[in-house]
């Protein structure tokens, strides 16, 4: 007579590597929903619903099959002067998928962890970061950003990096 395997054999498990890919692809729905940023030209663009609390979508370049962008509220840190909360994302295109690369000026997995950190650790801080960019965008769908309330920012002369070298010059 044949035995029946326990439950917990027969439910595929996903690995964190699996789950931190679904992230990136929840991600890069809500954000393509949200905000369309694949048809954006490189520049600032601004959110406002009349709350007060506006958010700024910085396109930093656009290329075939990625777009680098910045989102965030337009309030700027009173330590740093620097925006915050801040989210660092590439949107892949091709694969369709939105991967928060850092959430603050400096502080990138290298400067939170060191060079080598262990395999683990790296994947748990991307899981981190990418939960974050997800309730996040959910929250600014919730309140109702989007395409419809979009606009360029007039004030936002070129992109971050541009206004850098500027300020280098």
């Amino acid at each position: 007579m044949a035995q029946a395997s326990p439950r917990t054999e027969r439910i595929p498990r996903l690995s964190r590597l699996s789950w931190l890919m679904g992230l990136y692809a929840e991600n890069y729905r809500h954000l393509v929903r949200l905000f369309e940023p694949a048809g954006l030209v490189a520049g600032s663009y601004i959110s406002s619903i009349g709350d007060g609390l506006d958010v700024r979508l910085d396109v930093i370049e656009c290329h075939r099959y990625t777009v680098e962008l910045r989102l965030t509220y337009d309030l700027a840190d009173p330590v740093t002067g620097e925006p915050d909360p801040s989210a660092y994302v590439r949107l892949y295109r091709d694969a369709r998928q939105a991967e928060t690369t850092h959430c603050y000026v400096g502080r990138r997995w290298q400067d939170t962890m060191g060079l080598y950190p262990p395999p683990a650790e790296l994947i748990s801080h991307r899981m981190r970061m990418n939960t974050f960019l997800g309730k996040w965008l959910e929250y600014l769908a919730e309140r109702g950003h989007g395409v419809a309330t979009l606009r360029r920012n007039p004030d936002g002369a070129g992109t971050p990096t541009e206004r850098r070298l500027s300020l280098v010059r």
